[in-house]
């Protein structure tokens, strides 16, 4: 599935972006354990920390998830 959400998603990721989706009692949110590099971050803060609650939920719900091991984010 195509959408805006996703590829903001999938542009974070290719900068290298280290956030992970966060679902707890149906809310959900993103963590992160590592630094960003400094083109993911400065993504993030412009074209997600902008957006809407709804369209950022949008957003994080194509982020690997931590919930599921298989999504983590590993060594390049």
């Amino acid at each position: 599935m195509e959408n805006a959400s996703k590829e903001i998603a999938d542009e974070y990721r290719r900068l290298g972006g280290q956030r992970v989706a966060v679902m707890d009692d149906n809310l959900g949110s993103t963590r992160k354990w590592d630094v960003d590099p400094p083109e993911a971050a400065k993504f993030w803060r412009e074209r997600v920390e902008t957006l809407s609650d709804r369209e950022r939920r949008d957003v994080e719900s194509f982020l690997p998830s931590l919930n599921d091991e298989s999504d983590e984010p590993g060594p390049n």
